[in-house]
């Protein structure tokens, strides 16, 4: 008897089990991963509906009569970040308050045309981004009782293509000076030659004025650390974060940073494949007779021509970077594996400071 029953629960389990889903069923699909997009080459997006949408609008609230700026971030698959700043683009009108108005923005079938949903209203429509009559794209916008039209447009760094003064030594000009850097090779596309990265300089330096021109590859599909990441490296010591941070807040580890030291007094990256400037004015750490150091290294920066690091102290060297020491050191442009460029770097500084 005690066999029968047990034969009998036995089938009943058999029985439930048979109606329920299996396991395998109820399992989910893990997210699709987006496939990498690294372009260094401009010539190769200019047809990209994402591409066209993203970047920077500048325009008025027609009803408040404020210029307003937006910054449109490409997320890959068609999606967006937005920022919308009251008074201007940063560097150009916003000073930090208030907070940026948020959104997203998806674009609408294979056309470069975005649907914008600002961040509380419910997926209500307020935005539309689409290409204008005369071929740019434009920005159009209602928002708490105020309509707006906005332009794109592109903002160039007024230090770039800034000539090397008198006595300066310049590191790359163009093809014959990669012989300046250790591993230094010409990378071409289809607007020029420019310098590849991984690379150290061979002169070193101490106390020094340098410019430096870069240019971040579309990278649509990667974010973080993934998107366009480089550095410059001051005396191969301290880290000078070049990364796609186009629309983000402003971190350590961003666009401007000295990395893990010190965030800029605000994100002046512009969008990717844009030329972008660093001019930047560096002081060395100093060390006493004994060896040990008795200040530490400073450095003022202004990216894209606006001051984001003023006399900062850089009180250890960044990760990666040589240990301090009261000797010179190389400039080093980092490599992460992202196709970026680098074009016009020179430097002024006394013949007695450098090796």
């Amino acid at each position: 008897m005690f066999r029968c029953l047990l034969a009998g629960f036995v089938g009943v389990i058999a029985l439930a089990l048979v109606g329920l889903p299996s396991l395998a069923q109820d399992k989910k699909d893990p997210p699709k991963k987006k496939e990498r997009i690294a372009i260094a080459d401009p010539e190769k997006v200019k047809t990209d509906p994402d591409f066209l949408i993203q970047g920077e609008y500048e325009g008025i609230f027609l009803t408040a009569s404020k210029k307003a700026g937006a910054q449109v971030v490409a997320k890959g698959e068609g999606k967006f970040d937005v920022k919308i700043y009251p008074g201007g683009l940063p560097g150009a009108g916003w000073d930090g308050k208030p907070e940026p108005i948020r959104g997203t923005a998806t674009r609408s079938g294979a056309e470069a045309r975005a649907d914008v949903i600002l961040a509380g209203t419910k997926d209500e429509t307020l935005g539309i981004i689409t290409s204008g009559t005369n071929g740019g794209m434009s920005f159009t916008l209602t928002h708490k009782n105020h309509s707006g039209g906005l332009s794109k447009i592109e903002r160039k760094s007024k230090t770039l293509g800034e000539k090397p003064p008198v006595g300066a030594l310049v590191l790359f000009g163009g093809p014959g000076d990669e012989k300046n850097w250790e591993g230094g090779k010409i990378v071409e596309y289809s607007d020029g030659k420019f310098l590849n990265m991984g690379i150290k300089s061979k002169a070193k330096f101490g106390a020094f004025k340098a410019h430096v021109e870069f240019r971040l590859p579309w990278m649509p599909n990667s974010s973080g650390q993934g998107r366009g990441n480089s550095g410059v490296y001051l005396q191969d010591r301290y880290e000078l974060q070049v990364l796609d941070s186009f629309g983000l807040n402003g971190e350590n580890n961003e666009c401007g940073g000295f990395y893990t030291l010190h965030k800029p007094s605000v994100n002046m990256c512009f969008p990717p494949l844009v030329w972008q400037t660093y001019d930047i004015e560096f002081t060395p750490a100093e060390f006493g007779s004994d060896g040990k150091k008795t200040k530490n290294a400073r450095a003022t920066v202004y990216h894209n021509g606006v001051k984001i690091q003023d006399n900062v102290e850089l009180k250890n060297p960044t990760g990666g970077g040589q240990a301090e020491a009261a000797t010179p050191g190389p400039f080093q442009l980092q490599n992460h594996g992202d196709p970026l460029a680098f074009n016009n770097i020179w430097v002024v500084t006394g013949a007695e400071q450098r090796q």
